[in-house]
């Protein structure tokens, strides 16, 4: 390849060196550190992922309780934060609010000792521990009332979804939502994470660096899309309207949310894991019937589109896992951010033990040789 060959998206172009996470998309592999995702789901929780993730093995059974420890007591937010997102509109997007409240913590850590590796673990604990308690308190907080405050003899995923309710979970949710955040928590570089190595490789804050990959993570193409398949699936709204909605959204190239993949061309090996959680807690807590829409869709996509490597992906069944917990839609992308802040800093930290600033090229594709024209010569060229 020339330095010149432009490719739409950087597609297929290496932006970095990882020895985090690898993925084999015609085989459906995904692995942690070479470690196959369906064997943390299984045997893994989450924090012990983080720490495999970030220091790059997994933790003897003092250091785990230790980091764990170090999460539990950093878990509550200082009050200015939390007087700050008391003034944020009720109607914003929960993921502006994160994003907001996540640069905000930079202010009260601002010292930048990226050389010190007491600094690194600090931000790492802290960042990991405040993420869901903002992302809980601005729930509560947006329907008038104060936020919940952490409990430490709760568990990661428990204690987040007990700040949600003030109820303390049912084993079987917690220990799903603990799967769900090992399965969201990395995936090699796509946008969010490139984004936050790009801000990492200013030598900013790991804050900043943080609330950059949400920002990018909001996104519908990116981890916005959880929301719009429970949009999609309502307004099939029966497994007998799928066939012709799928026909109508292919003749009109509409994008089906929930399937395809850049990367993988066969069932995404999350979505499958998803699936299955999804089955635990309907046999337990209920049938949804959106997920007999769901499964009939992904049975008439495969029939129609599987000849062009597309099926579902992480999003297409995480939502519905999600909504059978009482996690509201507009939550969904914050509860992936709080999974993947352990996949960002885990390149966060990667990115300062070899850093050089990004700064790639581009494809000039403008004019050359324009005169300069005067005020009164010039001819408004917007369109009405």
């Amino acid at each position: 390849m020339t330095a010149c060959e432009y490719k739409p998206g950087l597609e297929g172009i290496p932006a970095a060196q990882s020895s985090i996470s690898f993925v084999d998309g015609q085989k459906g592999i995904l692995e942690y550190r070479g470690i196959p995702i369906e064997d943390l789901a299984e045997k893994s929780g989450f924090i012990e992922m983080s720490f495999l993730l970030i220091w790059g093995y997994l933790p003897t059974k003092e250091e785990l309780e230790e980091f764990e420890a170090e999460i539990r007591y950093h878990r509550r937010i200082k009050y200015r934060i939390r007087d700050m997102m008391k003034c944020f509109p009720e109607t914003g997007h929960p993921m502006d609010a994160l994003q907001a409240s996540a640069a905000a913590l930079g202010l009260f850590y601002s010292k930048r000792a990226l050389e010190d590796p007491v600094y690194i673990r600090k931000a790492v604990v802290r960042l990991l521990a405040k993420i869901p308690t903002m992302v809980a308190a601005f729930q509560l907080m947006r329907k008038g009332n104060d936020p919940v405050q952490p409990r430490d003899d709760l568990r990661y995923a428990a204690n987040f979804l007990y700040m949600l309710n003030e109820r303390e979970p049912d084993p079987l949710a917690a220990r799903i939502l603990d799967v769900c955040l090992i399965l969201h928590a990395e995936h090699t570089m796509n946008a969010s994470t490139f984004s936050a190595r790009v801000t990492a490789s200013t030598l900013t804050d790991p804050y900043a660096v943080v609330a950059s990959a949400v920002g990018t993570l909001a996104g519908p193409l990116h981890g916005g899309a959880n929301e719009e398949v429970i949009t999609m699936l309502e307004e099939i709204g029966s497994v007998e309207n799928v066939r012709p909605w799928l026909d109508n959204a292919l003749e009109k190239k509409s994008k089906i949310m929930g399937f395809g993949h850049r990367v993988y061309k066969v069932k995404d090996p999350r979505a499958t894991i998803l699936q299955g959680l999804a089955e635990q807690l309907f046999q337990k807590f209920g049938h949804d019937d959106y997920y007999d829409i769901a499964a009939e869709l992904e049975r008439v996509v495969e029939e129609k589109l599987a000849h062009k490597g597309i099926y579902p992906n992480v999003d297409f069944y995480s939502g519905l896992v999600y909504r059978k917990m009482g996690i509201p839609t507009d939550l969904f992308t914050p509860v992936f951010a709080i999974a993947r802040v352990a996949g960002w800093l885990a390149h966060w930290k990667e990115q300062l033990e070899a850093n050089r600033i990004y700064r790639p090229t581009q494809v000039y594709a403008g004019l050359h040789e324009q005169g300069y024209v005067p005020m009164d010569q010039r001819k408004s060229e917007i369109v009405s």
